[in-house]
């Protein structure tokens, strides 16, 4: 049990995560309730790991896309009684340690949600093994989306976050896409409603197994996420109810 009583769940929204998930799981702190994995449909060994290291693990009946992943880990944590959600990469990008900061800060009504902030300096970032081309489509992406909501944050991008239960409750995130502009997407939903959000840097930590889209797809994914961000700043400008 989390601080204040409050129950924590992860939520690992995984795809062939076999090579990496022992030692993200391995790495989660003890204050966590509940671990949830979703698998998307993998062809390699990461459901029946899962059990095995005693998550509870549903299955996908067919690959369901990133989104389409992360709307069943919300609905199952939400079903499961959680107050804090963490949604983690389980291919071990991302430093489970630090869940604990990031618990920390909801549980005490500090903020309604944690972004995962890996871009510290360009150096380290670089150094980190971010790929050139999407270290820089980050920063862009990032700067566009900052001057559409009127937000400041140091990346939008993150696949470590953490939501208070309201958070989840009072957005519709079941109607966003089920590809990768979905993390965009919830984004501006919480922006939309005005919910606090708090960041914390966690170092960049790019490995031979983390998951990542191609250079074709990441275009596509910065064309929705642009698209998302002009529609947003016309709507804000023109006073309209954003969804």
């Amino acid at each position: 049990m989390g601080p204040n009583n409050k129950k924590v769940i992860v939520v690992l929204p995984a795809y062939n995560a076999a090579a990496t998930l022992a030692r993200t799981v391995a790495e989660i702190p003890k204050l966590v309730d509940e671990i949830i994995l979703v698998d998307d449909y993998s062809s390699d060994e990461t459901a029946a790991l899962a059990k095995e290291l005693g998550l509870f693990v549903h299955i996908h009946g067919k690959n369901m896309g990133y989104g389409g992943n992360q709307k069943t880990c919300y609905s199952l944590a939400l079903a499961h009684g959680a107050d804090i959600i963490i949604m983690l990469h389980p291919d071990y990008q991302y430093d489970p340690k630090l869940i604990v900061y990031f618990v920390d800060l909801i549980a005490h009504n500090h903020c309604d949600m944690v972004m995962g902030n890996r871009i510290r300096s360009r150096h380290e970032t670089l150094s980190g093994g971010m790929p050139r081309y999407k270290y820089f489509f980050n920063r862009f992406l990032t700067l566009i989306e900052n001057l559409a909501s009127g937000y400041n944050l140091s990346e939008w991008h993150s696949g470590m976050r953490a939501y208070s239960r309201s958070v989840l409750e009072n957005i519709d995130f079941s109607k966003n896409s089920d590809d990768f502009v979905f993390d965009s997407q919830v984004l501006f939903q919480i922006v939309a409603r005005h919910y606090r959000i708090n960041e914390i840097e966690v170092p960049v930590r790019y490995e031979k197994e983390s998951s990542s889209i191609n250079f074709k797809r990441s275009l596509r994914y910065g064309f929705c996420t642009l698209t998302l961000a002009i529609r947003y700043f016309i709507k804000r400008c023109l006073g309209l109810k954003q969804k």
